[in-house]
């Protein structure tokens, strides 16, 4: 009977719309993007507002109800899926999706935080402003999941990680206290920077149903360019050339091997071989800006500069908009190739800028010694050291073998990985799937600090228990 006590009484504190309790109505949220699934929730709870946010988070700590914050489904760590034993309460702040308040004066838009990002763009765009995160998840990703997450992205070189982006946060904590911390103040030195903490704490600490978010000038111009390019060191030392002949309008600086050329194509058959000759590598480039500048010859300039110290090989340069659409649909494609591949790593690591090259030899090498006929598909934002080092096991291999076969060259990877300073996770987070390699990587003082943060604000363990942390016992 208390199972039907609090949902009964969850219902009456949500209405029809707010809580839904069968399987079938549960299904769409219990499988991220990558189609994972880790079990059933008890339900799913989705409050219209911060204040039936605060009942939900009250009437679970009076009943000892886990909780798990969820977005939009687009995480690939396991974080706001639910747990297999179906205890947990799913939390979805779908239904809290208003756009608050807009000051372009001030560049800044304050939101809720089941706003889908493409949503926030688009509102910021009609102010001639800009919110820059750019996801290709961006049409069903939420706020609140790429603030739990620091959700990264093409943009980051130049306009920073979530943490970059966001100025104030409303947050609903595990004992159903309401903390606003919606400060729309560009320069706030008034000591500990709260709202940071539940920055890429990946709903361990808190809800965020609120957010204060940081726009820029919307560009009213941009020059993309596809490059074709000989080696990783060259793409490298092109990047060099390019951060400073462009300066803060280098926007974007992708690293694409021919194999994500090939699987995009795969994907989106209406695309067609960008350049006259294949490249073992491609470098997708895009430079904006929003005042009476010259673009095109400040990208032709650096193109000359580039092939004449043969960093560059060959090149498509974007004329209008549906030429950069088109130049970008094979970034976006590559994906969707790789996913119809089937089971396979998938990674988002980062090292050093200037380690780039010494590191993807290094780590092929011991991939390949252990996988001779295993397949790396390497690419990534070069501007922030982000590599997404995936890898297709040998298309032998039973299938029912694969997944272990991935995770030990996983650690092969992460090992590697440690060699160079590098992080297990520049964009993903850690959820569940990458929290023994975390935890395995911590100092016992880092350990000790994150541990003592959790426990201070959940020391009921009931917010997203098992995540990034183990759940106490």
């Amino acid at each position: 009977m208390e199972r039907d006590d609090f949902l009964d009484a969850l219902a009456e504190r949500l209405g029809e719309r707010g809580l839904l309790r069968e399987a079938d109505e549960m299904a769409r949220y219990v499988a991220d993007w990558a189609g994972d699934r880790l079990g059933m929730p008890r339900a799913v709870a989705r409050p219209a507002s911060t204040e039936e946010v605060v009942e939900t988070v009250r009437l679970c700590r009076e009943h000892g109800v886990a909780m798990v914050p969820q977005g939009g489904h687009s995480g690939l760590v396991g974080g706001a899926l639910p747990a297999a034993e179906g205890n947990e309460l799913i939390v979805s702040l779908e239904r809290m999706n208003r756009i608050r308040a807009i000051d372009p004066i001030n560049f800044t838009m304050t939101v809720d935080a089941g706003c889908i990002l493409e949503n926030v763009k688009q509102a910021a765009a009609e102010h001639e402003c800009e919110f820059p995160l750019a996801l290709g998840a961006q049409g069903s990703c939420q706020i609140g999941g790429n603030i739990a997450t620091n959700a990264g992205g093409l943009n980051v070189l130049r306009y920073g990680m979530m943490r970059q982006l966001v100025l104030g946060l409303e947050v609903v904590l595990p004992d159903g206290r309401l903390w606003n911390g919606l400060n729309a103040l560009h320069k706030d030195n008034r000591g500990y920077a709260l709202h940071q903490l539940f920055l890429g704490s990946e709903g361990t600490l808190g809800i965020v149903t609120g957010a204060v978010l940081k726009l820029s000038p919307r560009a009213n111009q941009a020059r993309t360019a596809l490059l074709g390019v000989p080696s990783l060191e060259a793409v490298i030392a092109l990047y060099g050339l390019a951060r400073r002949d462009c300066s803060d309008l280098l926007s974007a600086f992708e690293l694409i091997p021919r194999r994500c050329i090939e699987l995009a194509m795969e994907a989106t058959p209406a695309l067609s071989d960008p350049l006259d000759q294949p490249y073992p590598w491609y470098v997708l480039m895009e430079i904006s800006a929003s005042g009476p500048l010259d673009l095109t010859a400040l990208l032709e300039h650096l193109l000359e500069q580039g092939m004449a110290r043969e960093l560059v090989l060959d090149g498509a340069l974007a004329t209008s908009e549906a030429q950069s659409r088109q130049l970008w649909q094979f970034r976006e494609s590559m994906l969707e190739g790789q996913r119809r591949r089937g089971e396979h790593l998938r990674t988002d690591i980062s090292v050093p800028i200037s380690a780039i090259p010494a590191f993807f030899d290094a780590a092929s090498r011991s991939v390949m010694e252990a996988s001779p006929d295993c397949e790396i598909i390497a690419y990534g934002h070069i501007g922030d050291g982000n590599l997404h080092f995936n890898i297709l096991p040998p298309p032998a291999m039973p299938e029912a073998d694969k997944r272990e076969h991935l995770h030990a060259l996983e650690a092969r990877l992460f090992d590697v990985l440690d060699e160079f300073n590098g992080s297990i996770s520049a964009e993903h987070g850690i959820g569940r799937v990458k929290q023994p390699a975390y935890l395995a990587r911590l100092s016992p003082v880092e350990r000790e600090l994150a541990e003592g943060i959790k426990a201070l604000f959940d020391p009921d363990g009931l917010m997203n228990p098992g995540r990034i942390l183990p759940p106490r016992h």
